[in-house]
């Protein structure tokens, strides 16, 4: 399947580039683009594995995808989400360097909300497509998920008014983007509910969660990366000039 293929080359990617670039960051804010390689490094795991689940379990025939052979796996991409989700949420609150208190508070916060979100959202996503047990799961995993984008939304917009003026229009562009890349998973949720044969559905599926997770891992990670490049030209003393034109560059780019 092509998309997954692209899918492996944007994780290994973007793995590569954030190690590459990792010490242009400042120390101060170098732990989110760590985060970010951790991401992307397992995400790039789990694809290979969810590659050849795939590959056992669908054969092309006819301009079509059939099921004949092995279960695909779907525990591959959950316990992916079940590690990077928490991690793509602490590199967004640790990049914005809140109070200890304040950022403490949200990451122990997030990351009981986003395991409740995965946890919820699996024994739905085995379940048949026309089952209660898909939809009352569903339903359930949706709750933390609600909660996650209100603290977000609400508690770290509070946070952009002590934002620099470049660092708060690159906060407010992430959050959208989570909010773009995570309402595309509940709908490849509900693709087997709608779609009749099994087989279409399950592309669709997977189709859906393979865009996602490119927008919400790499592109998500390049964002927050913006965040501590800017940050980090804070940081440096003005009299480092070519750290700063080579900041200003890079940004620019």
């Amino acid at each position: 399947m092509m998309l997954k293929e692209a899918a492996i080359a944007a994780m290994g990617g973007s793995l590569l580039f954030f190690l590459l670039i990792r010490n242009r960051v400042h120390p101060a804010h170098r732990l989110a683009v760590t985060i970010s390689s951790i991401v992307v490094a397992i995400a790039f795991y789990h694809y290979l594995r969810i590659f050849d689940s795939w590959s056992d379990a669908f054969t092309f025939v006819d301009g079509t995808y059939v099921q004949d052979g092995l279960p695909f796996n779907e525990g591959y991409r959950y316990v992916d989400w079940l590690l990077t989700v928490p991690l793509l949420l602490a590199e967004l609150v640790i990049v914005l360097k809140l109070a200890k208190s304040t950022t403490r508070s949200l990451l122990i916060r997030l990351t009981i909300a986003a395991v409740a979100m995965i946890a919820l959202g699996y024994p739905g996503e085995i379940a048949a497509a026309d089952s209660t047990t898909r939809t009352v799961f569903g339903v359930l995993s949706t709750i933390p998920f609600i909660y996650i984008l209100y603290v977000l939304f609400v508690e770290l917009g509070r946070s952009l008014g002590r934002q620099q003026p470049g660092v708060r229009k690159l906060l407010d562009g992430l959050r959208y983007l989570l909010l773009a890349t995570w309402g595309v998973y509940p709908l490849a949720y509900m693709a087997p509910s709608v779609i009749n044969d099994a087989a279409t559905a399950e592309v669709a599926r997977q189709v859906g969660y393979s865009i996602a997770d490119v927008l919400a891992k790499p592109l998500f990670g390049l964002l927050v990366l913006a965040i501590a490049l800017a940050k980090s030209r804070d940081e440096v003393a003005p009299q480092d000039d070519d750290l700063h034109r080579e900041l200003e560059e890079f940004e620019d780019a």
